[in-house]
């Protein structure tokens, strides 16, 4: 099955506006992807961003990353968040969200080798009629 984090980030943003707080989310910059003003993240190397609609412009939330443009210093930032980057979301003004536990990606299987079957293996398939 597929993340169900991009479903809940969606879900407690929307529950964080609807309840007219402002939405943060912590993000980890130290995976791949997150495109942040590294001037701003901290020695965990982890940002806080407001992604409230009077902070952000262009604001999206899919399945696979958090985008939108805000300003840094005056200075317009496109920004990109991967959804497995985010640690938590939350209400600035009580601290209510919640913080994800970090996403392990499934390693691929070592390959098996092929089981012996002794010397008949060995040999060649070979075709046959048969009537």
């Amino acid at each position: 099955m597929t993340s169900n984090r991009p479903y809940i980030l969606r879900a407690f943003y929307e529950w964080i506006t609807d309840n007219r707080c402002t939405p943060y989310i912590l993000v980890d910059t130290h995976l791949p992807g997150v495109l942040v003003p590294q001037q701003h993240v901290n020695d965990d190397g982890q940002i806080v961003l407001n992604i409230s609609e009077t902070a952000v412009a262009g604001l999206t939330m899919d399945n696979y990353a958090i985008r939108f443009n805000a300003r840094f210093g005056g200075v317009p930032t496109d920004i990109q968040v991967p959804v497995g980057a985010v640690v938590g979301i939350y209400a600035r003004e009580n601290g209510q969200g919640m913080v994800f536990e970090a996403e392990e990606t499934p390693e691929p299987p070592e390959p098996t080798p092929p089981t012996s079957l002794g010397r008949k293996s060995a040999k060649k398939p070979a075709l046959r009629v048969v009537k």
